[in-house]
């Protein structure tokens, strides 16, 4: 499995791939997933601002078409000083396709990384398990 430090390697990367012209907030996410592959993504802005995709969800969007099954880890960063929480939209996509230990680590002013678990992002969220009835 890769560590954090080559997520975190890749999703500054991924972030200087940002197409933001119109915020300027650049946002670059990568994630190991079950098989040890490291999948990214960046924010891509459109002119009309509800049609964005987020970096989480692109990096996501790349696991499962390399056929990945589970997020082990997912590190997000921004060029802001502030660590980058994902949206609502991209915590309910990280806790779909994640398990109990995932780690989510965001990048800290001081360069460190602030590492969240599902719940803490997302407590009692809205699951596969609430369609079934289970």
């Amino acid at each position: 499995m890769p560590d954090i430090q080559k997520l975190l390697s890749a999703a500054k990367q991924a972030m200087q791939q940002a197409y933001a012209p119109y915020s300027k907030f650049k946002v670059g996410a990568a994630l190991s997933d079950n098989a040890g592959l490291i999948h990214s993504g960046c924010n891509v802005e459109n002119s009309a601002y509800p049609i964005g995709c987020c970096a989480e969800q692109a990096a996501v969007a790349a696991m499962i078409l390399a056929q990945g099954q589970s997020i082990q880890d997912i590190v997000i960063v921004s060029a802001q000083k502030n660590p980058c929480p994902p949206c609502g939209a991209c915590r309910q996509i990280i806790a779909e396709h994640s398990q109990y230990n995932t780690g989510i680590y965001l990048l800290n002013e001081d360069n460190s990384l602030i590492r969240y678990s599902v719940e803490d992002l997302l407590p009692q969220a809205f699951s596969p398990r609430h369609l079934d009835g289970g």
